[in-house]
């Protein structure tokens, strides 16, 4: 897929991480139950609101000079206690919100997904989305720390798995 401009193919997210679509057609599996975002061994208070939401397109150069461009949502959520005795925002709540905002900035399903967390007194910290789970009454979202990455390394790295894996047997089973 090319950006709008054709100039430069679009990256898709890394294979393991969940990208926009994913997380959205995960949720809506669940919409009665409460959702639950985790990050750094912690549950988000029962309070937290989505304070923002941006999709964006972006272009740039790597550290090798390799020209890079992908699409990439960003939620934004304000980890704070509910002053009202209320619980965890239901799925259908959050799936709404999404659902308004995606009626003026509509999602590319296929977009990086990065979460900018804070309590408001902190500086915001980025994660992405690790895995999501049904938990009883609840869907977890477990997030981990969007770690900074080397791309020529990165593709570097899995092409020496590859060949490392394969070998000359391309039917090898980590071969895909």
């Amino acid at each position: 897929m090319l950006d709008r401009a054709n100039r430069i193919p679009l990256s898709p997210p890394p294979a393991d991480e969940i990208s926009t679509g994913e997380m959205l057609r995960q949720l809506a599996a669940s919409p009665q139950l409460k959702l639950i975002f985790s990050y750094e061994g912690q549950d988000v208070l029962p309070g937290y609101h989505v304070t923002e939401v941006k999709d964006g397109q972006f272009e740039g150069l790597d550290c090798g000079t390799n020209p890079e461009a992908w699409r990439e949502t960003f939620i934004q959520l304000w980890d704070v206690p509910a002053d009202d005795g209320r619980t965890h925002m239901p799925v259908k709540k959050f799936t709404a919100i999404l659902g308004k905002v995606g009626e003026v900035v509509p999602f590319d399903p296929n977009a990086k997904l990065t979460f900018e967390v804070s309590d408001g007194v902190g500086a915001i910290k980025l994660y992405r989305a690790e895995a999501i789970t049904l938990d009883g009454d609840a869907v977890r979202v477990a997030l981990s720390r969007r770690p900074a990455s080397c791309k020529p390394r990165d593709r570097w790295l899995e092409a020496q798995q590859v060949e490392t894996c394969c070998g000359s047997d391309s039917k090898a089973s980590c071969c895909g």
